[in-house]
């Protein structure tokens, strides 16, 4: 019996779910991938773009959380 290892489908997102998802605008995407901060998208067609789930929650997984803590003065 042979044993096949098979990688789980890759996740694809499209802005829309990058956007909800890290809570950014179009403009802060584009412009964060621009200065090399942010995963770039792949083709999927002449007009479409998706990102990789995996990369995009790696991302996120670097970002600073927030504590909910104010600064005291």
């Amino acid at each position: 019996m042979t044993s096949s290892f098979r990688e789980p489908a890759a996740i694809l997102l499209t802005r829309r779910q990058v956007e909800s998802r890290c809570r950014l605008s179009t403009s802060s995407i584009y412009r964060y991938m621009r200065d090399g901060l942010f995963p770039e998208p792949i083709r999927v067609g002449r007009r479409a773009v998706r990102w990789y789930a995996s990369e995009i929650d790696e991302w996120l997984a670097t970002r600073p959380r927030a504590t909910g803590d104010l600064a005291s003065s």
